[in-house]
């Protein structure tokens, strides 16, 4: 039996004769099968091991299945529970599914029965499962977004995504900040063959403190700790049969180091405050901008973690090194119907950009927010890459710009005069809005007494 068909089954039965033909019979088909001869057996298991279905005797001693029932439930344990009952007690397993049971059996029956009603309950497992997940994922979502380039550095990066994506090894993105590493993850997940319909979930751990990393990977129990209010599935159960993005693995404490470790080598792990084992099959990417071997030699990262994870490498490169993409992703990220002029375009084709692509769209957001008529100017875009000399730009030609600006300085505190300092008339006569007016009398300090006598 595959290990999609195959089903992690609890039988709690004190008829040891029967409960032991159950499990035998289940154990032949291929399942996954723990067994208890009462409730407070059970109660114990489910503390230790998870399970997808589990089945209630519903007269024990002790404990009855009724009851048993109400305690799983009450503790939040996410099981299918199928009931088993005589002909007398046919009106307490009905009570029992308005309590949350699954569905009843009632005794005598032929064991293939009873394992075509836990195959129904298996499958409203799986779909309650995947509701979590697409919940989870949608909440956690964004834009659909892809990698953009033309250049020798990003074509080699595509070509290595199209190789290692429909593999289920472990990727380890290396880059600086903004460079697209998120970007990079997705296209490895969408080029999987087997993950790519499965959710694709991300955590930075750069973005969050130190004591929550441990909840959002592994999810913690009600009561856990301060705050936990009620149960919550971690990020490695929501991406169960999918891809995991684990952003700024760099940050990752130490301590929790092993336990991530763990679930790369076995795909175990337990909830915070649960000693309930937990398996999952998940694909695992992580990035960094950070040197990980440096990190390994002073102790900051576990080197076997650090193999683990690094069974693929992929670097991409910053935005200086990529030439004419710049261009490529100006026309792609500025907004439609929008241009821009060619001396703007002749600096930010030339500026280093040291923080790679998402700096080039903030300052392509910015600019269509300043700019008038659909036109981006060497006025709207940030002084940075007006006045930067960075990656190619001659002492020369910051010489000249800067010359300009002291020509169009003047020229607008001699305007400024003209009009009496009337801002609406002197706006009228430079041919521009007055909201760009106003920006410019900023950009070169020009105040009241520059232009009153």
């Amino acid at each position: 039996m595959s290990k999609a068909n195959e089903m992690n089954l609890l039988i709690v039965e004190d008829d040891d004769n029967f409960r032991e033909m159950a499990v035998a019979w289940m154990r032949r088909k291929g399942h996954q099968v723990e067994e208890a001869a009462n409730a407070q057996e059970a109660l114990k298991l489910f503390e230790e091991k998870y399970f997808q279905v589990a089945i209630f005797d519903m007269n024990m001693p002790g404990i009855s299945g009724l009851e048993l029932l109400q305690r799983v439930k009450s503790d939040g344990v996410e099981t299918q529970i199928l009931i088993l009952t005589g002909q007398a007690t046919i009106e307490n397993a009905v009570a029992a599914m308005k309590m949350g049971a699954c569905d009843y059996l009632t005794k005598p029956f032929p064991l293939a029965d009873l394992e075509h009603r836990c195959r129904l309950a298996h499958d409203l497992w799986s779909l309650q499962k995947e509701n979590r997940q697409l919940k989870a994922v949608i909440a956690r979502s964004r834009p659909g977004k892809f990698l953009i380039g033309e250049s020798k550095p990003m074509q080699d990066v595509m070509r290595l995504i199209k190789r290692v994506g429909p593999t289920d090894k472990a990727v380890l993105i290396q880059g600086e900040s903004g460079t697209g590493k998120e970007l990079a993850a997705q296209a490895i997940h969408h080029a999987s063959e087997v993950r790519a319909e499965k959710p694709l979930v991300t955590i930075n751990c750069a973005a969050l403190p130190e004591q929550l990393v441990e909840s959002e990977l592994f999810g913690h129990e009600k009561g856990a700790f301060t705050g936990a209010t009620a149960t919550k599935s971690g990020l490695f159960e929501v991406a169960d049969g999918g891809t995991l993005f684990i952003d700024e693995i760099g940050e990752l404490p130490l301590s929790l180091q092993p336990k991530l470790l763990r679930v790369l080598e076995d795909g175990s792990f337990r909830r915070v405050g649960s000693h309930q084992e937990r398996r999952v099959s998940v694909r695992i990417i992580a990035a960094t901008n950070r040197d990980l071997s440096e990190e390994v030699a002073d102790g900051n990262f576990r080197e076997d973690l650090y193999y683990r994870i690094n069974v693929m490498s992929l670097v991409l490169p910053p935005l200086r090194k990529r030439g004419k993409d710049v261009d490529l992703l100006i026309n792609h990220f500025l907004k439609p119907d929008w241009s821009i002029t060619e001396d703007a375009l002749a600096l930010m084709q030339k500026y280093s950009w040291p923080g790679n692509v998402r700096q080039l769209i903030n300052a392509l957001e910015r600019a269509t927010i300043l700019a008038e008529e659909n036109l981006v100017t060497i006025e709207d875009l940030p002084l940075e890459v007006v006045e930067s000399t960075d990656s190619g730009e001659t002492p020369k030609r910051s010489e000249n710009v800067r010359r300009l600006d002291m020509i169009e300085r003047a020229h607008i505190i001699e305007v400024l005069k003209e009009e009496q300092g009337n801002k609406a008339r002197a706006s009228r006569t430079l041919g521009i809005h007055r909201r760009k007016l106003y920006r410019l009398l900023e950009r070169f300090e020009i105040d009241e007494t520059s232009y009153r006598d």
